[in-house]
């Protein structure tokens, strides 16, 4: 078991550029923090889980990282830091995040109609369940694909009418390109009228096609120049080289089995490159992506996107005026941003945290939350099928961290 800490990285900002105000920085107990790598231990010990990484940092850098159990349990190859991880949903906020940087460039805006750049989202309709479909009210925009309120569905979630066309449909058995995706998409009925609620859906993944109509070339493409390159995140890719296969963090495969639900092979070539769900990426990748938000849009001294993009992103885009689905992962306390939730509220959800938080996960595992009120962000990757032992491990990490705050 890889039990590697360590200190802060020094900042390589130029001195001349200011530095984003932090209200204050608690410091984080060695103690406390060891005691969640040890419950993550014990659970690796009574194989409830393979493996684990925990990561907590501000936006200067880590200060607490530990690697506990397995890559792959079935072989005993212990896990490292260095692991590959399948981030599925954690892949939405980069998305959203390059594509805000397209419209610092001004080549896309909030507002815009999605038909603008695809045509077949002119020509929308609304299920009707049990009677006839109805014309879409109104167009969606790059907004309501950004806070999942476009009305569309998602052919891995729910029972309604338009999830169920998508499924009989049968495209999302299919390896298809982004372009030939989303016309699939299109041409199905949505679940609700645009902007009128909140529905997790394949707006992600219609996001992603969209990138590569403005910004030319594959979605992994865009997020190279965008965002990813900018950032140093050189491991988080659609498609990873086989010689990698052996960084790859693998669930218990009894856990797995069953389900129905096999985890990707990340090596295999494929069509799509999933906006919604298609990276893989490591710990030290998305800590970087995490500090960049902390940091208002700066990273050791680079600037990837403005303050004042990063607080549109991290502001609540539901108000009152937009319901929730049944579904509703963002949970009590929060509404959603562009790209993931935001805290609302000290208190309703049952988990601590700050107004102003931003969290996401994957379905995997993965989990992150960044509270610019304690210039703090915590990662836990695991690969796990259970949505039950997800939100297990979600609840605790933040429980554990959050102990470990002294001031």
């Amino acid at each position: 078991m890889d039990a590697t800490a360590r200190i802060p990285e020094s900042s390589t900002a130029d001195s001349s550029i200011p530095r984003p105000s932090v209200p204050h920085r608690p410091r984080l107990s060695p103690q406390r923090l060891a005691a969640l790598a040890g419950r993550l231990e014990r659970d690796v010990a009574a194989s409830s889980i393979p493996g684990a990484l925990a990561v907590v940092g501000n936006r200067e850098g880590v200060v607490f990282e530990r690697a506990v159990g397995f890559r792959n349990a079935a072989a005993r190859d212990p896990l490292r830091l260095d692991a590959i991880w399948r981030i599925y949903s954690m892949t939405k906020p980069l998305v959203t995040a390059a594509a805000m940087v397209l419209v610092e460039e001004g080549r896309l805006r909030l507002d815009q109609p999605v038909a603008d750049f695809i045509p077949a989202f002119g020509r929308l309709s609304v299920a009707g369940g049990d009677g006839p479909d109805a014309p879409a009210a109104s167009l969606p925009t790059v907004q309501d694909l950004m806070r999942h309120t476009a009305g569309l569905a998602y052919g891995y979630l729910g029972d309604g009418p338009a999830h169920r066309a998508c499924v009989a449909d049968g495209f999302l058995g299919e390896d298809l390109s982004n372009a030939d995706f989303v016309d699939r998409l299109a041409a199905l009925p949505l679940e609700y009228q645009p902007g009128t609620i909140w529905h997790y859906s394949h707006a992600i993944d219609v996001l992603g096609r969209l990138l590569e109509i403005v910004a030319g070339g594959s979605l992994q493409q865009v997020l190279d120049r965008t965002l990813l390159e900018p950032l140093g995140m050189r491991e988080t890719v659609f498609q990873l080289a086989q010689t990698e296969r052996g960084r790859v963090a693998e669930p218990l495969p009894d856990a797995v089995a069953g389900t129905g639900r096999p985890f990707h092979d990340p090596c295999r070539p494929r069509r799509g490159q999933s906006g919604g769900g298609g990276l893989v990426s490591t710990a030290g990748d998305y800590a970087r992506f995490l500090r960049m938000l902390l940091g208002k849009g700066r990273l050791d001294g680079r600037r990837i996107l403005s303050p004042a993009m990063v607080a549109l992103m991290t502001a609540d885009h539901l108000g009152s005026g937009i319901g929730h689905a049944s579904y509703y992962p963002p949970g009590p306390g929060y509404g959603f941003g562009l790209g993931f939730a935001v805290r609302l509220a000290a208190g309703e959800a049952p988990f601590p945290g700050s107004p102003g938080d931003v969290f996401w996960s994957g379905v995997g595992g993965t989990y992150f939350w960044a509270d610019p009120a304690c210039d703090l962000f915590a990662l836990l990757m695991l690969q796990t099928p259970s949505p039950a032992q997800r939100q297990h491990y979600r609840t605790l990490m933040r429980n554990m961290v959050y102990a470990a705050l002294d001031g």
